[in-house]
C-alpha cells in the first residue's frame, strides 16, 4: 500500500478523535516495575538518545509524559549575542529561502499562502519579503519548544484543523498540508536593531496525540474534542521572554515554521548560516543566521 493511498484514507477518517485515544493511551500512568522496560523499548524504537534526557525512563510515569522529557542541564547551549536567532527546536532542516509574492515553498513544487498559514491575513504583511524555515520533527527528537530569540509576544493564535501526518510523504503530496492543519501561532517582537523585527512561531500538529501546549499560557491546549473546540482563537500579551525560553511543547512529532520579517531598516532579509541545510539535522540553540 503506497503513502499516497494511505493519506486518501487518513483524509476520510476522524483524525482529530484518533490522535486523542492514542493520546490517551500514552497518558496511562504505567505501574513502577513496568515505566522502564516500556519508556525503555520506547526509546530504542524510537531512536531516542537516552543520556540527554532529564532522568532515566524509569522516572517517567507513562510513555507521553517520556515523550515530552525535558533535556539534562548543559546538553544544548544558547549563542552569547543576545541579537541571536537560533533553532527553537531539535528536528530536521526543510524547505527554507524568501517568502515571495506572500507565498512559502512547503516542498518542491507545492507552495502554500503565509496568510493561510498565519491564520488572519492582516498579520501576513508584516512578514512580505521577509524569510521562511520548515524544521521537522521525528518521534526521536527533544520535543519542547523554545523561544529561536529574546522579545516580546504580543500575540498568539490557536487554529483548529486537520492532523495529517507531515512527513516527506505527506508534505510532497498534500497541498496547503500546512495552512490547514491543528496549528499554534506565536508572534515575537524583536528589537528593532537586532535584525528581523519580528518572528512568527508556527507549531504544526500531526496525526497521533496532535496535541500542542503551550508554556507561556499554561491551560491552552489544541486538539481538544469537538464540543470544546473553540473557533480560530487570538490572544493578545505584553510578556517578555529570553531567548531560548520554553514556549510550548509537541505531544508527538511535528512541525516547526518560522517566518522571520524584513529587518527594520528596510533592507533585505539575512541569510541563512551553514547550520541551514536541507536535510541537516538541526538543534536547539544552533544559530540560524
Amino acid at each position: 500500500m503506497t503513502w499516497r493511498l494511505l493519506l486518501a484514507i487518513l483524509a476520510r477518517l476522524p483524525q482529530g478523535a484518533l490522535s486523542r485515544a492514542t493520546g490517551r493511551v500514552a497518558d496511562l500512568r504505567l505501574p513502577g516495575f513496568l515505566r522502564g522496560p516500556v519508556n525503555g523499548a520506547f526509546a530504542r524504537v524510537a531512536g531516542i538518545d537516552r543520556e540527554e534526557a532529564e532522568s532515566p525512563p524509569a522516572a517517567y510515569p507513562s510513555v507521553g509524559a517520556y515523550f515530552t522529557r525535558r533535556l539534562r542541564s548543559g546538553v544544548r547551549s544558547w549563542p552569547a549575542d543576545p541579537r541571536a536567532i537560533a533553532s527553537p527546536v531539535d528536528g530536521v532542516v526543510g524547505t527554507f529561502g524568501r517568502i515571495e509574492a506572500g507565498r512559502a515553498l512547503q516542498a518542491k513544487g507545492i507552495d502554500y499562502d503565509v496568510a493561510k498559514l498565519l491564520g488572519d491575513a492582516s498579520e501576513a504583511p508584516e512578514y512580505a519579503d521577509g524569510s521562511f524555515l520548515t524544521i521537522y520533527l521525528s518521534p526521536r527528537h527533544y520535543h519542547r519548544i523554545h523561544t529561536p530569540a529574546a522579545g516580546t509576544v504580543r500575540r498568539a493564535r490557536s487554529i483548529p484543523g486537520n492532523l495529517m501526518p507531515v512527513n516527506i510523504p505527506s508534505t510532497t503530496t498534500v497541498r496547503d498540508l500546512f495552512p490547514t492543519n491543528e496549528r499554534l501561532v506565536v508572534h515575537i517582537e524583536r528589537s528593532p536593531e537586532a535584525g528581523p523585527r519580528a518572528v512568527a512561531l508556527v507549531a504544526v500538529g500531526a496525526f497521533n496525540v496532535g496535541r500542542i501546549s503551550a508554556a507561556f499560557d499554561p491551560g491552552w491546549v489544541t486538539n481538544r474534542p469537538r464540543g470544546e473546540r473553540p473557533e480560530p482563537e487570538a490572544r493578545r500579551y505584553d510578556l517578555e521572554l529570553g531567548a531560548g525560553a520554553e514556549l510550548a511543547t509537541f505531544h508527538l512529532g511535528s512541525t516547526v515554521v518560522l517566518l522571520f520579517a524584513p529587518p527594520a531598516d528596510g533592507g533585505p532579509p539575512p541569510s541563512f548560516g551553514p547550520a541551514v541545510e536541507a536535510g541537516a539535522e538541526i538543534r536547539v540553540g544552533t544559530p540560524l543566521f
